[in-house]
């Protein structure tokens, strides 16, 4: 647990890519199987432990110290692992053991049941120092929020033993961790790892932002960017999983998808759910806002009913592989013929094939792009028809488009601090706009958008106009205008304005507007589409 520790205050204060890849490159290089497995869990997402929960923590901490002594450091430092690490008592009679190693840790939550753990757990912390406590505890939470991103961590891995880290990659997910295989190949002590007989994710080809670039569509195709989450479906030897951007396994959350694709093959899409823009099913099989989709992201069981309410499909992008055939070095004009070929072989009630745009010039395409305010489309993305599918972001291959944001003049609320490097700083704001009643009624929240001169003055708001605090949160006097810019807006059982942002960031601090003058829940229910 200790090289852990360091590795980690290492990467947090950080800042420098090159310098968070030599961390772990080191790291990896000097620690043993399987210790180094179990870090490379933590560090991409992939290290599981039930038993633990942060309500675990807290109740541990709170029967050693003053739970309002542990609330207040909570609401200071603002991340329960590093105040629950620093305020841990000392044990009147230290363990006499041997230190304590993560593949240990880990082999002994593993198995615990939530009763058991809490008395383990605590057993542990008495063993260890404060930064090796915070180490532990992070592991175990599964939320490091340290700088580094899973595809960070495996290019860190393909570095320390010169591995092609779309290799790593290509069969990261076929892997278990402490990942024994993919160490053993490293090191020279095992065959590659293949892919032929299990369904792996293969990293997506991304795009960049247009900006002020103008293509020719000589060059490059149009595709409406549609808005639900994009995934990879992978079928190979009897198996069907999908995969999100990011690699994770989504096959549970959508059965139905899974089950209609048994085709050998694996293919590029966007998952959605059927529906009108307030997510009613629908005979015609349109596509429903992503508000729809939300509610069946992130369950491991989905009822039945919500089988039939939000029906799933994919509206496909593009072909990797054609039975074992791979198709990525293929140009895009060549992979696009061949997954119109392999569409007809598929359940046309739960896949369709994103249809290219026709525009004649760019000129053209800027108008539909102005026009399109359908609650499923998010921009346009253009692909150049000669390019490969590549993982990653290549310049000059793919660009996304998105429409221009919508804006509205709202009213802040509430303030909570933040995490991190923000602890210290109240950034997170509750929004709110006018209703019928003259009532101003919450409509989002957001903390990004802001430059650190900005959130410096917005704390500074928050502490001069506190009407009132509950716990780590300040209501403020209705005052200060924030223009909040969001991708797309949807109505909401959930919320008592009625509303949904879709991505609300902060645009504008409207010192110039007073209160009186913002928008209305009417104006933005007048936006739906």
């Amino acid at each position: 647990m200790r090289a852990f520790a360091d590795l980690l205050d290492g990467l947090i204060y950080t800042r420098s890519r090159n310098a968070k890849l030599k961390l772990i490159v080191d790291y990896l290089r000097a620690v043993p199987d399987p210790d180094r497995g179990w870090a490379m869990a933590a560090l991409t997402g992939e290290l599981d432990l039930p038993g633990v929960k942060p309500a675990v923590i807290r109740a541990l901490i709170e029967e050693r110290v003053d739970p309002v002594l542990f609330r207040m450091s909570r609401d200071y430092v603002g991340d329960t692992a590093e105040t629950v690490a620093l305020l841990w008592p000392k044990p009147l009679v230290v363990p006499d053991a041997e230190p304590l190693g993560i593949a240990q840790a880990v082999d002994r939550l593993a198995v615990l049941s939530r009763s058991d753990t809490p008395a383990v757990l605590a057993a542990m912390l008495d063993r260890l120092d404060a930064d090796e406590r915070f180490a532990l505890l992070k592991m175990a939470t599964g939320a490091l929020r340290i700088g580094v991103s899973a595809r960070l961590a495996k290019t860190a891995l393909a570095q320390a033993f010169a591995l092609d880290v779309a290799a790593v990659e290509e069969v990261w997910h076929g892997i278990a961790p402490p990942y024994a295989a993919l160490f053993d190949w490293a090191e020279g002590r095992g065959a590659q790892p293949t892919s032929t007989e299990v369904p792996v994710f293969r990293p997506f080809m991304l795009a960049h932002p247009l900006e002020d670039i103008r293509v020719d569509l000589t060059d490059y195709a149009a595709e409406w960017k549609w808005d639900g989450i994009r995934v990879q479906l992978v079928h190979v030897a009897g198996q069907t999983r999908l995969y999100s951007r990011t690699g994770d396994d989504i096959t549970a959350s959508f059965p139905d998808v899974a089950r209609a694709f048994a085709t050998a093959g694996v293919l590029d899409g966007e998952l959605m759910v059927k529906g009108d823009a307030q997510g009613a099913a629908t005979e015609e099989g349109g596509a429903a806002s992503f508000n729809a989709l939300q509610q069946r992201l992130g369950r491991k069981v989905v009822s039945a009913k919500m089988l039939v309410e939000a029906p799933a499909f994919v509206r496909l992008y593009d072909i990797l592989y054609d039975g074992e055939e791979d198709l990525r070095g293929l140009p895009w004009s060549e992979r696009r013929a061949r997954l119109e070929a392999f569409v007809p072989r598929l359940d046309a009630g739960r896949f369709d094939l994103s249809t290219v745009i026709a525009a004649e010039d760019f000129t053209a395409l800027e108008g539909l792009r102005a026009g399109a305010r359908d609650a499923a489309i998010e921009g346009v993305m253009l692909k150049r028809r000669d390019s490969s599918y590549v993982g990653g972001r290549k310049t000059g291959l793919w660009y996304k488009w998105k429409r221009d944001p919508l804006t509205a003049d709202c009213v802040m609320l509430y303030a909570q601090r933040g995490s991190g490097r923000r602890s210290s700083f109240y950034s997170d704001y509750t929004f709110g706009c006018w209703s019928e009643a003259g009532e101003l009624l919450p409509v989002g929240k957001a903390y990004s958008g802001i430059t650190d001169d900005e959130l410096k003055m917005l704390d500074q708001f928050v502490r001069n106009n506190t009407i009132a605090r509950f716990g780590p949160v300040r209501e403020v006097e209705k005052t200060l205008v924030l223009e909040i810019a969001f991708d797309s807006i949807h109505a909401s059982k959930r919320h008592k304005s009625g509303v949904a942002m879709r991505f609300p960031r902060i645009a504008r601090i409207r010192t110039d507007k007073p209160a009186a003058e913002a928008d209305t829940v009417a104006a933005l229910k007048r936006m739906i589409t």
